[in-house]
This record gives structure tokens, C-alpha cells and sequence, in this order.
């Protein structure tokens, strides 16, 4: 018995200890949200983040330096690390008025990034841990707006890309029955060239094979009847025939011939 009572006194002397050691670590970091919260009055940004830094380090769960820093960077427009700081201070929060009080400024920071949609899930968590706050509700009813807006906007955004990807399909497809009708066109005029250039071809060699008409007679006319122009060439007007030069000739050798007799004669 005396051994288990032993055991017990430093058990519970163990965690007297840890109690006492935890409530000073939160004291101490406490101090120092305290003398940030001060820096920050006297406009000292850079030395108040230190201080909650140190809040923070101390005691990781203190909901109170994660929130007052996390104030600190939203009144610096650090919304990124603001948001962060926040989320922790609803995390560690102990108490439903801290957690309403970060998702409230959660909320604000939101809507700093225009994430409407989501700043409405944060207001309405703050009201969930305070529904008298009216602020809370006026800021909820700003957000469903916003939403609101700027889910048209994405709507009519859609609908614009839509017309957009609807017309340039139109605009393609009437190009593509544009160059159709030219390559049918062109092919149409090429059918017909061909077509012309062959009845060309045929009749020339169909006046090849049967001869035109008029060169045939023009041909007959100078060929005639051969036999019969060379044995009876035209006479040309004043010009003796062969027959008349042929008896002139007679005559002449008989008037010779006797001229020459009566010179032998004599």
C-alpha cells in the first residue's frame, strides 16, 4: 500500500508540475500577445510580429496570439498569412466567442480575395457560434451578393466562350464549304476544257479521214484529166497549132524543092 500511495503522490506531483509549467508557458506568452498588441497601437508592424511570434512559440495552442497576429497581418494586407493565422485561431479556439470572432475575420479575408462563395460558409460558421451578431449577418448578406454576381458572371463568361467556339466552328466549316464548291467549280471547268479540246480533236481528225470539201474540188480542178491536156494543150489566142506549123513547114521544103529543080535545069 505504502508503495501504490508513493506512486500516486508523484504521479500527481508530475502533473501539478505540467499544469504549473503549461499555465506559465501561457502566461508568459499571454505578456507577449500584450506587448504586441502594444507595438501595433504605436504602429510598429514589424516589432508587434516579432513579439506574436514569440506568443506563439511559447505556446503553439494559444488562440489568442494566432488571432491578434493574424489581425495584424490583415491590417497590413498579408491576407494569405492573415488567413492562416486565423484557421489556427479557430483550431485552438476554446471558447464558441473565439471561434466566432476568427471565422468572422476569416470571412473578411475571403472576401479581400474576392472568394465570395467561401466567405459565406465562414460567416455562416461565425453565426453558428453567435447567431446575435448582426455584424456577422450584414457581412453574410454581402457575400451571398457577391456570390451571387459573380456566379452570373461565370454563367454568362460560359455562354460567351460557347457563341465564341460555336461561331469560329460556323466560321470553319462555311470556309471548308467555301473551298468545296471552288474545288467543284474548278473541276467542272476542267471537265469542260477537256471535253471542248476532245470534239476539237475528233473533228479535226474526222476532216482529216473524209478531206474538206473544197480542197477536193480545188484538187480536181488542177489535176482535171491529164491524157487529155498534154495530147490538146489550149491554143492561146494568135499562136499557129502544131498542125498549121506542121503544113507551113511543107510548104515551104516543097517551094524549096522546086526552086532547086529549075536551078538544076537550067
Amino acid at each position: 500500500m505504502k508503495t501504490y500511495f508513493s506512486l500516486a503522490v508523484f504521479f500527481f506531483t508530475l502533473l501539478g508540475y505540467a499544469q504549473e509549467k503549461k499555465d506559465l508557458d501561457l502566461q508568459e506568452s499571454n505578456d507577449l500577445v500584450y506587448q504586441g498588441n502594444e507595438l501595433i497601437t504605436d504602429n510598429e508592424f514589424v516589432s508587434a510580429e516579432m513579439e506574436y511570434r514569440k506568443a506563439i512559440s511559447k505556446k503553439p495552442d494559444n488562440a489568442v496570439a494566432s488571432y491578434d497576429l493574424g489581425n495584424a497581418y490583415y491590417e497590413n494586407e498579408r491576407f494569405d498569412e492573415a488567413l492562416l493565422r486565423h484557421t489556427e485561431a479557430v483550431e485552438f479556439a476554446e471558447t464558441k466567442e473565439q471561434k466566432h470572432r476568427a471565422w468572422h475575420n476569416i470571412g473578411n479575408t475571403l472576401m479581400k480575395g474576392e472568394k465570395c462563395q467561401e466567405a459565406v460558409e465562414s460567416y455562416k460558421n461565425a453565426l453558428r457560434n453567435d447567431p446575435t451578431d448582426d455584424e456577422t449577418r450584414y457581412n453574410l448578406g454581402l457575400a451571398k451578393e457577391c456570390a451571387k454576381k459573380q456566379q452570373q458572371e461565370e454563367e454568362d463568361k460560359k455562354n460567351d466562350d460557347e457563341k465564341k467556339d460555336e461561331d469560329k466552328d460556323k466560321e470553319e466549316k462555311d470556309g471548308e464549304d467555301e473551298d468545296e464548291k471552288d474545288d467543284g467549280k474548278q473541276e467542272e471547268n476542267e471537265e469542260k476544257e477537256n471535253e471542248d479540246q476532245q470534239n476539237q480533236d475528233q473533228g479535226e481528225d474526222e476532216k482529216n479521214e473524209n478531206g474538206d470539201p473544197k480542197d477536193e474540188k480545188q484538187e480536181q480542178d488542177k489535176e482535171g484529166k491529164p491524157e487529155d491536156d498534154k495530147q490538146q494543150p489550149q491554143q492561146k489566142p494568135g499562136q499557129l497549132s502544131p498542125q498549121q506549123i506542121k503544113n507551113l513547114l511543107e510548104a515551104m521544103n516543097n517551094q524549096e524543092q522546086k526552086v532547086q529543080e529549075k536551078i538544076n535545069a537550067q
